[in-house]
């Protein structure tokens, strides 16, 4: 009998901002908590008494304690809003197609995805498939937010696969007149539409019932609606499969939409000592690559030849000791990462080879010093890399390629897990447009 992945992607009663009290949405959402600096809390804070900062990640005082902390003052607030008027929850359970428009390097890009609560299901049932590893920091602080409020504040990107188009056709039929519609404060807009035709929910969720989902960002989040869910299982006894609390709130989005951008991650580095940046050199990296040094110290040309080389293999370029390196992976290289315990697929990687053969085979650095800080920082932005080396501020830099959505799935069905800071989706879903009770 043929295996039936089953994933059970539902409509629900959005709680939302109502329209009539909260006329203007880009003062009242944020970007998701885990990029949210303390100079941006402050201006979040300060923008509008009902800014889902307050709920997202709320300010901590030197007086908190058991009773009085930045959980209980979040569900203060979403009690006390939704008893204002200030939330409501959409009368009937519906889809909602969400758009984001924006611009990256003079290109226009529309992202498409639609908003539903998802079951809930463990890792080792192959639904909802992982591709990075989860820090127990995070999630404990999710969890205590997840206890006091009991609502999907913010929604988990996920992909899927549609090869025939049959969702992108059915969500285009709602994307002319949509309900919502406005500009953050990065220029980004938002537009959202809810779908309550009966047939096209049923569409939807017989769509999705034969498909596997890919998280794209948001693992701290889902390991914790895990979490929250088994924690109930165990103070109940006993949880009904159509309890809210057994989902969890996902922007659902087409593996192949045309306005899916990931940009890449690039690595600088800092604190190394004399013998570690001496291998930074041609001679040193001809191990692995061949080596090509550029003649431009330009980003904008840098990047060209960057991108250019790796539309055929795999490429980085190293800058250091006032060189632009451009390396290309070579024979014995490839056979240096088959000997590697990961997948096929990670082995693939150009952040896994970056990885293996240059920061921990080249500059003898251990996995747990990418997330120390202590070597590695990480930035999306070439021009401030440039910048940061030019001036000092780090030692070397290396930049890498954007790591195609496909290879992210290929990674998550071999169920391995890619390096830190393998992928970055640009822009982020915003927080606050649409939020999914548990109650």
């Amino acid at each position: 009998m043929e295996f039936r992945f089953m994933a059970d992607v539902r409509p629900l009663r959005g709680l939302r901002y109502a329209q009539d009290r909260v006329s203007n949405l880009a003062r009242v959402v944020t970007p998701p908590y885990d990029i949210i600096t303390p100079e941006a809390q402050a201006r979040y804070y300060e923008r509008d008494p009902y800014n889902i900062i307050r709920l997202e990640l709320g300010k901590t005082t030197d007086h908190d304690n058991d009773l009085d902390n930045v959980y209980t003052r979040a569900a203060a607030y979403l009690s006390e809003w939704r008893n204002q008027g200030v939330l409501h929850m959409e009368e009937q359970p519906c889809y909602y197609l969400y758009q984001q428009l924006f611009t990256h390097t003079d290109q226009v890009y529309t992202r498409t995805s639609l908003l539903a609560r998802v079951r809930l299901e463990p890792w080792s049932a192959r639904v909802v498939l992982p591709h990075e590893h989860t820090m127990k920091k995070a999630k404990a602080d999710r969890l205590n937010l997840y206890r006091a409020c009991a609502t999907n504040l913010s929604p988990i990107m996920s992909l899927f696969e549609d090869p025939q188009g049959r969702m992108r056709r059915l969500l285009a039929t709602y994307a002319e007149h949509p309900q919502i519609q406005f500009q953050d404060e990065e220029g980004v807009e938002h537009r959202l539409h809810p779908i309550q035709d009966q047939q096209h929910i049923a569409l939807i969720q017989d769509f999705f019932s034969e498909r596997q989902l890919y998280i794209a960002d948001g693992h701290h989040r889902y390991e914790t609606a895990l979490a929250y869910r088994d924690e109930l299982k165990e103070q109940r006894k006993e949880l009904h499969p159509g309890d809210a609390a057994n989902f969890t709130l996902m922007s659902l989005i087409d593996v192949d939409d045309p306005g899916m951008l990931v940009l890449p991650t690039h690595r600088l580095l800092t604190n190394l000592a004399p013998t570690m940046q001496a291998q930074l050199t041609g001679e040193q990296l001809k191990r692995y690559f061949t080596v090509e040094a550029l003649a431009t110290r330009t980003s904008k040309d840098v990047n060209a030849h960057l991108e250019k080389a790796g539309q055929e293999q795999p490429a980085f370029v190293i800058l250091a000791n006032e060189q632009a390196l451009l390396l290309r992976l070579t024979e014995q290289g490839r056979h240096y990462m088959q000997t590697s315990e990961h997948s096929e697929a990670w082995k693939h990687l150009d952040v896994a080879i970056a990885q293996r053969l240059l920061l921990e085979e080249t500059l003898g650095l251990r996995a747990e010093d990418m997330t120390a800080g202590t070597y590695v920082r990480y930035s999306h932005d070439a021009d401030y890399v440039f910048a940061a080396v030019e001036k000092g501020e780090a030692q070397a830099a290396l930049l890498l390629n954007s790591t195609p959505l496909r290879q992210v799935c290929e990674v998550a069905q071999a169920d391995d897990r890619m390096p830190q800071k393998s992928t970055y989706l640009y822009p982020k879903l915003i927080t606050g447009l649409v939020m999914n009770p548990l109650w």
